[in-house]
């Protein structure tokens, strides 16, 4: 069986996927459990070698991924290359960290025990991808996961599985093991069987999940059930925080660019812009005057900074929180709600924590501002979410906005830079609803690798009994 995914923009077939039943899924757990038992057994340089030919097998497919990005969810090619990009840095990075997977000796109390703590690969991870930002968040729930020695299932998103099939076919070309890297792929309404299987089968000891909150509750429960780890990349409503000693100009260029690029689609969009008294009204005008400068076009046709929405329920949902803040007494200053897939750039000013914008994701072109009456206001309007994903701080005072930094309430946060923002090598992860867990460089190889106590006695043992 087979199911249909569409363009979300021409409702023509963009892909053709094969709609995998629960006794399949079996079967590839069963099959990872054997690819893991070779891949485990090889040296950390031989895993290096592989993932460096996977790095450059996935830019071998550069156009490839363009066109499956842009006929799936409505991407710009800028888009899909900084994917590209990006994805091929994390298998680098992994490539990099296969001997760095160290561990240490303790001093033992015990005369002539040596005591060593060592991290060995757990077996096999499931890695769970979203569609947003297809190839880097397919190829982070897999790269460091090989290079710790574990096999791998990428459950591929229904929205984008011919994007993430790619993914595994540049895996397959880079000369992993037989049933080292596998993936499944599945028709929506199959979602939740499929997953649960996946996560009961005994042989997947780890679960990766990057999605929204609420699906990460549940997948959560699953795992806990089973007593088995998760790492969880949740939703956001990532604040930028606008001091009054802020460069208004670079927190215009930096709130555009977080609050906009891939259409607002991304976990770390700028959501909320907070900006302090003095600052606001300047700021309010500059940014205006920027997103005015950014429509939303065909992405095939490469002539607009943005693109396509991914359906027509990201439009409703940005529609019904636009319409919920203007009749509470928001001001749209720039946009407004959209009609199609193309949905405008939207600015929304005045808003209050009486409007559901203020809390709800939006996931897409449309971002709130706050108007906060000092630096401690800031902070407290920033902390007011369940979500901590990542935030931004802008003054002209480092000091000062180090300060602010440590008191926001996220897991990543950056001083006069976006709040999209993300590197191969950093430590990548939320608290509260977004999630738990690092992906990234030496913090992902805590995640995906048994911490083991282990001794050699060297002398004769002495015994109370």
């Amino acid at each position: 069986m087979e199911f249909e995914r569409k363009n979300p923009l021409t409702g023509e077939v963009a892909s053709r996927s094969t709609a995998m039943q629960v006794a399949d899924v079996t079967t590839i757990a069963e099959t990872a459990q054997s690819g893991f038992a070779e891949w485990s057994r090889l040296g950390p340089n031989a895993r290096r070698a592989v993932l460096m030919a996977a790095a450059s097998a996935l830019e071998a497919k550069r156009d490839d991924f363009v066109d499956a990005m842009m006929t799936e969810i409505g991407a710009t090619q800028g888009w899909a290359m900084f994917n590209l990009m990006l994805a091929a840095s994390m298998l680098r990075e992994a490539a990099s960290i296969t001997t760095q997977i160290g561990g240490e000796v303790i001093p033992s109390d015990k005369p002539g025990c040596l005591a060593m703590a060592i991290r060995e690969p757990v077996g096999v991870v499931l890695g769970i991808a979203p569609w947003n930002a297809p190839i880097i968040l397919g190829v982070r729930a897999i790269a460091t996961a090989l290079a710790c020695g574990n096999a791998v299932i990428l459950k591929a998103s229904e929205v984008c599985p011919r994007t993430h099939a790619l993914i595994i076919e540049a895996m397959s070309e880079a000369g992993f093991p037989d049933g080292v890297v596998n993936a499944v792929t599945n028709a929506p309404e199959d979602a939740g069987d499929i997953v649960g299987a996946l996560i009961d089968h005994p042989a997947v000891r780890r679960i990766n999940f990057t999605g929204s909150t609420e699906v990460g509750r549940i997948i959560a429960r699953r795992a806990a059930e089973n007593l088995k780890p998760c790492l969880l990349e949740l939703g956001g409503k990532a604040p930028m925080l606008i001091l009054e000693d802020a460069d208004v100009d670079e927190a215009v260029k930096a709130a555009a660019f977080g609050a906009f690029m891939n259409q607002g689609q991304i976990c770390m969009s700028t959501e909320r812009i907070i900006a302090v008294g003095p600052v606001a009204d300047e700021f309010v005008q500059k940014f205006t005057e920027k997103v005015r400068t950014m429509p939303a076009g065909d992405p095939r046709e490469g002539k607009t900074p943005l693109g396509a929405v991914v359906d027509s329920h990201t439009v409703d949902k940005v529609n019904a929180l636009i319409d919920d803040a203007v009749d509470k007494g928001a001001r749209v200053v720039v946009g407004g709600k959209g009609e199609s897939v193309l949905m405008p750039a939207t600015v929304i000013d005045g808003v209050t924590d009486g409007m559901r914008i203020y809390r709800d994701e939006s996931f897409g072109p449309v971002v709130a501002v706050i108007r906060a009456a000092d630096e401690a206001d800031a902070i407290r309007i920033a902390n007011d979410s369940e979500y901590g994903l990542s935030a931004a701080v802008f003054t002209r005072d480092t000091a000062r906005g180090l300060k602010v930094a440590r008191q926001v309430r996220s897991g990543m946060c950056h001083v006069n830079g976006p709040t999209v923002h993300d590197e191969a090598q950093m430590p990548f992860g939320g608290v509260g609803a977004s999630g738990y867990g690092r992906f990234g460089g030496k913090a992902g190889i805590e995640e995906f690798t048994e911490l083991r106590w282990i001794t050699v006695e060297t002398e004769p043992g002495h015994y109370p009994i």
